[in-house]
């Protein structure tokens, strides 16, 4: 099958499931946004997605979709490098007009993978995963509230978030102007618009979710005032 076996396959995958993870990202980071405002309300969110059934099957999507992502980029700087052969290590210096994140996207979607298993063992061990086992931790499974506090109080999970944001948003930078060429969505005269567009959204994507930690590491959050 051509989406399996050759390159445009394989980047025709990347980009579909990368959107579908863009898009996921827009949702946590409204989600994430709740719980500067109200601790109260954010736990509502989060026990409205706990361990149910329709949130254990996005989940499952989720995650498959990450997957997907991970193994295909693999796959593709592989079979890029088989390609170049010897060659690549001719070459000492970044081509010109070839962005620094493009060059990079294998190591910054290793940081992200890092960051993710991160964020995972942070937030959603914690939650849904001992919902779902019945596990007892320092804080009930719903209230993410308080295990956003408990995080961001550890400076050593702030410099690590940051990292990870920075990570992510070199990663997006490249690749959502990238999938959209990809599928074709982009003309002459769209293609600078497109990567304005990517750059901007998520620039502000990225912003939410480093103005949740930071305003949780230095506790200046509205709702910690009222919480």
């Amino acid at each position: 099958m051509w989406l399996t076996k050759s390159s445009i396959g394989k980047k025709v995958v990347m980009s579909v499931t990368g959107i579908a993870l863009i898009l996921f990202l827009t949702f946590h980071a409204a989600m994430n946004a709740v719980a500067l405002f109200s601790g109260d309300a954010y736990n509502e969110v989060c026990e409205l997605l706990g361990a149910n059934w329709y949130a254990l099957v996005a989940t499952l999507g989720l995650a498959a979709l990450a997957v997907i992502h991970i193994v295909f980029a693999f796959l593709l700087t592989l079979q890029n490098r088989k390609a170049r052969g010897q060659s690549r290590y001719s070459v000492t210096a970044r081509p010109e007009k070839v962005e620094w994140a493009s060059q990079n996207m294998f190591v910054l979607g290793i940081i992200v993978c890092l960051g993710l298993l991160l964020h995972l063992f942070n937030f959603w061990y914690n939650m849904m995963f001992a919902e779902l086992v019945g596990t007892v931790n320092a804080f009930d499974p719903a209230d993410g509230f308080a295990y956003i506090k408990e995080t961001f109080s550890n400076p050593v999970f702030v410099v690590l978030y940051i990292i990870w944001l920075a990570a992510i948003w070199f990663h997006l930078s490249h690749g959502f102007w990238s999938a959209i060429q990809t599928l074709g969505w982009s003309g002459k005269t769209w293609f600078s618009r497109w990567k304005a567009i990517g750059l901007v959204y998520v620039t502000l994507l990225m912003v939410v979710f480093l103005l949740v930690v930071l305003a949780f590491a230095f506790k200046c959050a509205p709702s910690l005032c009222c919480n």
